[in-house]
């Protein structure tokens, strides 16, 4: 490609959002708000959510020195008619929600991408794209005797393997080189989960692409008219429909389904992993759950358009809708053949009555609130809510808790009495992790322990330095039982 190729079609991307985000003034102030509120953690919120959030954030920035002057829903506004916002109104909601576009989703994976590297060539890298380059070899390869040679070849090399373990001679892949492939993976997992995204737009694009072709085809039946009459669904027939609907079929797959989490519940089981961040570790124990969430997303936006453009199409809406676009365009022509004959500047001596009105967000509407017009009254401290025992395993699973010291403390303790409930294992342990001690009790008891039919409160210090108490089931952990607490 030439030079002047280059440069036009680098000015073309500068005019893009993407580029213009990561050009703008205030760029490292907007995105790391969008990044912070909706890609760390939430994907999409709902306004008053975000404006909230938003509200209190820009207050610390303008304590520190930035220069913010506008309120949050001013910004908010500003960031969508700039493209680095998407704003929807899901079926059901009570607000309008704002998610990230895919520009901002690709300004920060650049950004992150660039604050922590990876390296250069790493073996993981290499073996993957061995790997893929051969598999495509052998299976694009028409010669029945070169595959049979290298099933064969597999074959062998197989029975080898298995010989060599039983003698003893098994090869486990060194710890380093676990972790580095481990995050090759998340790596490769996070691309795939950005993906959905543009394939969301893509199936955006189709839907008014198909729409626009349906107002500017001529006659009373045009092609597209003809395949959605004949009742074709052309979003899920087009080639990013197709696509998608294979992918969505192979992740919902219940044996391919059974494969990937047999394989994430082994990987987390194993050593290596404790060398990896907690945020990778987090990515990996909620990577299912991910990909089915932004999976179904996507597949409802498809089927959503689908219906709304056979509704489109079944109503006769599209008729109203070519009768305005033929008036627009005779209107045009109008306009074009009279242009020689009347100046742009030139006045006609005719008045035209515009009708206007004022238009807001339903974000912005302020409901009357009967609550801010009662008598104050004081505070109540209320009473501490009990633990959900349902909820434990949840907490456990997201956690890092140190089950061998709690599982110590225990077996100290039961070693002078008989039994103890977990308040007195807290009461002669202090809570070294805060919650996530008292979590931890929960497990172990709800386990190995004998729930009783009463209640107790047991307190714990934060982080912050503040007592905290709360109302858990009495659960004794008895001598007895403690060797299975030992395993």
């Amino acid at each position: 490609m030439k030079a002047d190729k280059n440069v036009a079609l680098y000015h073309r991307m500068r005019a893009q959002p993407l580029w213009r985000l990561l050009a703008s003034n205030n760029g490292p102030v907007v995105i790391g708000l969008l990044q912070a509120h909706l890609y760390d953690k939430e994907r999409s919120l709902p306004a008053s959510i975000l404006f909230e959030r938003l509200s209190r954030d820009l207050e610390e920035l303008r304590a520190q020195g930035e220069e913010l002057p506008q309120t949050a829903q001013a910004y908010v506004s500003s960031w969508l008619s700039e493209g680095w916002l998407e704003r929807r109104f899901a079926s059901g909601a009570t607000e309008e929600e704002y998610e990230l576009s895919t520009a901002t989703v690709e300004a920060i994976r650049f950004l992150s991408g660039i604050a922590q590297p990876h390296s250069a060539a790493t073996e993981s890298r290499l073996s993957l794209v061995i790997q893929a380059l051969a598999g495509l070899a052998e299976d694009t390869d028409t010669d029945k005797q070169r595959r049979i040679d290298r099933l064969m070849a597999e074959r062998a090399r197989i029975d080898n393997e298995i010989e060599a373990i039983r003698k003893g001679q098994m090869r486990v892949l060194p710890h380093d080189s676990a972790v580095e492939r481990t995050r090759e993976i998340i790596a490769l997992a996070d691309d795939l989960t950005g993906d959905f995204r543009r394939v969301r737009d893509q199936f955006d694009q189709l839907n008014r692409e198909l729409r626009e072709r349906i107002m500017d085809s001529e006659g009373n039946r045009g092609e597209v008219l003809d395949a959605l009459f004949a009742g074709i669904d052309l979003i899920a027939e087009s080639e990013a429909g197709r696509t998608f609907t294979a992918f969505w079929r192979l992740l919902t797959d219940p044996e391919q389904s059974a494969v990937l989490d047999e394989a994430l519940d082994s990987v987390m089981s194993r050593e290596f992993v404790s060398d990896l961040d907690i945020k990778d570790r987090r990515f990996l124990l909620r990577l299912t759950r991910n990909l089915l969430e932004q999976g179904g997303a996507v597949h409802e936006v498809l089927q959503t358009f689908a219906r709304s453009l056979k509704h489109f199409v079944q109503s006769r809406e599209y008729l109203e809708q070519r009768r305005i676009n033929r008036l627009l365009k005779e209107a045009q022509r109008a306009a074009l053949t009279i242009k020689n004959e009347v100046k742009a500047t030139e006045s006609l001596q005719y008045s035209l009555e515009l009708t206007s009105s004022c238009l807001r967000s339903l974000s912005q509407w302020t409901l009357y609130d009967p609550s801010l017009q009662a008598e104050p009254e004081a505070m109540r401290e209320g009473e501490p809510a009990p633990v959900d025992l349902d909820s434990v395993s949840e907490l456990v699973a997201q956690s890092e808790i140190d089950f061998r010291t709690l599982q110590e403390h225990v077996h100290r303790l039961l070693e002078q009495r008989d039994q103890a409930s977990i308040g007195e294992v807290l009461a002669r342990f202090p809570a070294s992790q805060g919650l996530g001690s008292v979590v931890g009790l929960l497990a172990l008891g709800s386990r190995y322990g004998i729930k009783g039919d009463t209640l107790e409160t047991v307190g714990w210090v934060g982080e912050d330095h503040q007592q905290r108490r709360a109302r858990i089931p009495k659960i004794y952990f008895v001598r007895e039982r403690l060797h299975e607490l030992a395993g």
